[in-house]
């Protein structure tokens, strides 16, 4: 009898971690090409990769939490936070972690 309980916890948990890694939580407007103001900078942010292209383009990987994207290169901490301001679907103004603010445009 114990040991059905503890088959049945393990699965339950198990379900609730497969549905929590399958959750998109990446706001679709946020998705696509964005160029910044003066045409120096683009980014293109796809559901896996944060590409900044200042350059030269790198890639890194990213998720977001509230206004915030946390970017992190080959998964290694510390993370690198943007903040996202005024977002619609044509411009977004994005806030560099030095505080620098810079507009992109589609």
């Amino acid at each position: 009898m114990k040991k059905r309980y503890l088959v049945l916890a393990t699965i339950a948990v198990g379900a609730g971690i497969l549905a929590a890694c399958n959750s998109s939580a990446t706001n679709k407007k946020l998705l696509g090409k964005w160029y910044s103001q003066d045409k120096k900078t683009n980014l293109k942010i796809t559901a896996k990769e944060f590409i900044l292209d200042e350059g030269e383009p790198f890639a890194e990987s990213y998720f977001t939490k509230g206004d915030s994207i946390f970017t992190s290169y080959e998964g290694s901490e510390p993370y690198t936070k943007f903040v996202v301001k005024d977002l619609t679907d044509k411009s977004m103004t994005l806030v560099y972690p030095d505080s620098t603010s810079v507009s992109f445009f589609r």
